[in-house]
């Protein structure tokens, strides 16, 4: 993580630029690190380190958070769930190293499920790969090796981790929906370029409908059969897949799995459908594991542009993507919700992977400014996306150890709305003043 990633935060009037410096954060009390958890859970409380990493004079180099006081200062909309890759044991040595640049708030264990918390919820943590979310969202670890599946992802594991996104949801009013409950596969770069340095865990063996299901938001109908708007939804048990760890060069056993194949056409003999922006033009997609592009997974929502016997179309990162559906079988359910379209008159509305301020509304003496630059990704006059929940805008400046610079953290609101979209596998952010947000039923 660069010194510009590491950003940090202060407090921002309502209705104006209004920025307010903090001085450096004084350790937490014993009282201060009780740990954030619901009473269902036995929590401890393990810190992640904060330190510095370099010479003294080097007050950028540092591990591995960011002190912060939201939601005061920033608000928390979103929560990242991660698998670690990683024992246990060794992701609680990893955090605690300065020299890794990376933590989480909270990790869950397979085999009991017990949760340690490592980063207070009103810090950022270096968890997503993308510091606009890292500001604006909390990190859940989880034991296990996405190729692993379900050896990993157990019983226990998925009650603690529900458990905990229900109290945490419920303490920072983040909804219970696919765009703000993710996993690190959805998360998106923020520029074009970083597109293929993105995760892809927990991956297509974690059971969405099962977990949603523990969030109390199973996936049941909400609307018409013919909705344009409809909620992948195959049945985990009977979904099997045949999936190749690429980086290993190796299949993996066929097995159930949230992923439901894109393909180009409607046949199973087409080319799977490629991420433009992972993929070489006329290339196609693959059944790896980390293509996030050819998949799209249980509870996530699509826009219908087509449908034809045993098929339907979806509109997905700016094109058709076609899947089986066959007569009588689940796999997707009628939904009732907000879809964004570009306004009209548009004909290609940019994607974004932050909700930055524009360059006019950071101080003129302010000499770091950080606004968004678009996506690989457009969305086209007549097509449609899920989303149109308002995404937080601001950027949060937070380059030392210490807040020994100008504005060092500093909130800097936005004066510009975004809305936060399901482009394709990835959520991504939309100019609110591009596009209309519609309720379909």
């Amino acid at each position: 993580m660069t010194s510009k990633q590491r950003t940090r935060l202060a407090l921002a009037t309502a209705g104006t630029l209004g920025l307010a410096l903090t001085g450096p954060v004084a350790p937490a009390s014993a009282a201060g690190q009780r740990t954030e958890c619901p009473r269902v859970l036995t929590c401890d409380w393990v810190p992640a380190a904060y330190q510095q990493t370099g010479a003294p004079a080097n007050k950028e180099a540092y591990g591995n958070y960011d002190r912060s006081d939201r939601p005061h200062t920033n608000k928390i909309k979103y929560i990242v769930l991660h698998d670690t890759e990683e024992t246990f044991a060794s992701t609680l040595k990893i955090f605690q190293d300065p020299t890794r640049a990376a933590s989480a708030h909270y990790v869950v264990r397979s085999a009991d499920g017990h949760v340690t918390q490592m980063v207070k919820t009103k810090d950022v943590a270096w968890q997503a790969g993308n510091w606009y979310l890292n500001t604006h969202s909390i990190g859940i670890e989880q034991e296990g090796f996405a190729t692993g599946g379900a050896q990993w992802y157990t019983p226990e594991m998925y009650r603690s981790t529900a458990a905990l996104v229900r109290y945490l949801a419920a303490k920072y009013d983040i909804p219970l929906d696919r765009q703000h409950i993710i996993g690190h596969d959805n998360v998106p770069p923020t520029t074009a370029a970083g597109t293929r340095a993105m995760h892809w865990d927990p991956g297509p063996y974690w059971d969405w409908n099962h977990f949603m299901t523990l969030l109390g938001r199973p996936t049941e109908p909400t609307a018409r059969p013919s909705s344009q708007l409809v909620t992948i939804n195959p049945e985990f048990k009977r979904n099997l897949q045949a999936i190749r760890d690429c980086e290993k060069n190796i299949d993996l056993p066929v097995q159930p799995s949230s992923a439901v194949p894109l393909y180009t056409e409607p046949a199973t003999t087409a080319p799977l459908f490629a991420d433009p922006a992972l993929h070489p033009p006329g290339q196609p997609g693959t059944n790896c594991a980390n293509d996030w592009g050819s998949k799209i997974s249980a509870t996530q929502q699509a826009v219908v542009a087509e449908r034809k016997p045993g098929w339907t179309a979806i509109w997905w990162y700016g094109q058709k993507a076609w899947f089986q559906s066959p007569e009588h079988t689940r796999t997707t359910t009628p939904t009732a919700g907000h879809v964004v379209r570009p306004k009209p008159g548009l004909t290609d509305v940019p994607v974004y992977g932050t909700a930055y301020p524009a360059a006019s509304d950071y101080p003129a003496d302010f000499t770091a400014p950080h606004v968004g630059t678009p996506l690989g990704y457009t969305i086209k006059a007549g097509q449609s996306y899920p989303g149109g929940g308002q995404a937080p805008a601001g950027y949060y400046y937070a380059p030392t150890i210490d807040s020994s610079y100008p504005y060092d953290h500093t909130y800097f609101p936005g004066g510009t709305a975004y809305v936060t979209v399901q482009i394709g596998h990835r959520i991504a952010f939309v100019k609110a003043s591009d596009v209309d947000v519609v309720r379909v039923r």
